[in-house]
């Protein structure tokens, strides 16, 4: 029987992620992984969606061309071309990650592993004696009674991935970041889009503030919505909605989330992480787990932003309110990004930059932005270390840019 200091089943963000770090303090690591090294987020996730949101954005951006005197005729797309393009960048990635996985000194067992006891992982009938064993399995897509994939007409997050032709119409259930992206990707891609979401608002864990602004800008981007929604029957392919609303779509994409993968087996003293963890599942939480387990580089659990990506991107942190009522005890300010210079000369101001402070610290932002993704990190720094408000008034802002924002919010508190 092999042995190994370290055993990791699952090759996603929290498994090659400690898998890297432990080989690099000179363990002995195997790793397992039946489907793809790079896991939900980089196969069926946060990369293959990105690509689409950038194909999406410069498809929209010629279209509109015009505006900034930039003429092209008969402007369209190849969505098959688009998808192939998208398989191949995953490709690109994913070798480059297992090249570095190779090169640490890593094992790697392509085979559906299960945990037998606290010391021991099966993979293909072969037993692997490990003395630690953490546990990166992941996560799926979540159903809904009622909405049982079928993998054709109800379909979920890993199946749109593999569409090489674009429905027509598509109705999506649920406004998270899956939701959201993707009714994004799809109407800029011509298609016909309606979403439901059973919260009383669009993106339900966001500020009020910030769900509020994107309502309007489905609205202006003519996305049909319904909030407090749910699907009461599907005949065929007639879906009646709770508000008696009939919608015909070619597809139903259920984006409700997702649901924790765990080991039948699963014995006490195994560690568990990333997305099997059910906690927060984002990639970058996921590799955070990690950094602390093997570096003992501890993080703040309090303080992981969250990104929907599209145009203009929306990122958040921190305190977050369900209305206006509950500020009362901050100081708020909201900053239009309509107000900077580099807002107007990329042609995209429509958004905010809202900082909430309390006691001359932040202790949230939340922002709809070009490079909100870039912005919300600035956030995130300045609340990790306990930067004062008054502190960071005496930082200098590059102009033109949209972290000025950020600079004329503060000077605001």
């Amino acid at each position: 029987m092999e042995s190994f200091d370290l055993g990791i089943v699952g090759g996603g963000p929290a498994g090659y992620t400690t898998a890297l770090y432990a080989a690099k303090q000179g363990k002995s690591v195997i790793l397992f992984e039946k489907d793809e090294i790079g896991g939900t987020c980089l196969n069926r996730g946060c990369i293959p969606t990105k690509i689409y949101l950038h194909a999406a954005h410069v498809y929209q951006e010629m279209k509109d061309a015009s505006k900034i005197g930039i003429f092209t005729d008969n402007i369209n797309f190849d969505f098959e071309k688009i998808s192939e393009h998208k398989n191949n960048t995953i490709q690109k990635i994913r070798k480059s990650l297992e090249l570095m996985i190779k090169q640490a000194g890593i094992t790697v067992v392509k085979e559906e592993a299960h945990v037998v006891s606290e010391n021991i992982i099966e993979a293909n009938d072969i037993e692997y004696q490990c003395n630690e064993i953490v546990m990166c399995s992941g996560s799926v897509p979540k159903e809904i009674k009622g909405l049982e994939f079928d993998h054709k007409f109800i379909i979920n997050s890993d199946d749109i991935l593999n569409l090489n032709q674009l429905p027509k119409k598509i109705l999506i259930v649920g406004s998270g970041a899956i939701g959201v992206e993707w009714a994004r990707i799809l109407s800029s891609f011509d298609v016909e889009v309606v979403l439901t979401e059973i919260a009383p608002k669009l993106v339900p864990l966001a500020d009020w503030e910030v769900s509020k602004r994107i309502e309007r800008q489905f609205k202006m981007k003519k996305i049909k919505y319904y909030t407090e929604t749910s699907i009461k029957t599907i005949e065929d392919k007639k879906v009646t909605l709770s508000n008696d609303e009939i919608i015909e779509p070619d597809c139903i994409l259920v984006a409700a989330g997702r649901a924790a993968v765990q080991d039948k087996g699963l014995n006490e003293g195994i560690k568990i992480i990333g997305d099997a963890a059910g906690e927060i599942q984002l990639a970058h939480y996921a590799t955070s787990q990690a950094k602390e387990l093997v570096l003992n580089i501890p993080y703040n659990k309090e303080l992981i932003p969250s990104v929907i990506y599209g145009t203009p991107e929306i990122a958040w942190i921190g305190k977050c309110f369900k209305s206006k009522d509950e500020e009362a005890e901050y100081d708020v300010v909201v900053y239009p990004i309509s107000a900077l210079g580099k807002a107007h000369c990329d042609g995209c101001i429509d958004g905010f930059i809202k900082i909430i402070s309390k006691d001359n610290k932040i202790v949230g932002a939340h922002i709809i932005s070009p490079e909100a993704s870039a912005l919300i990190q600035q956030i995130t720094i300045a609340m990790q270390n306990d930067i004062t408000v008054d502190k960071l008034k005496e930082v200098c802002f590059a102009h033109p840019t949209y972290s000025e924002g950020i600079f004329e919010g503060i000077m605001q508190l």
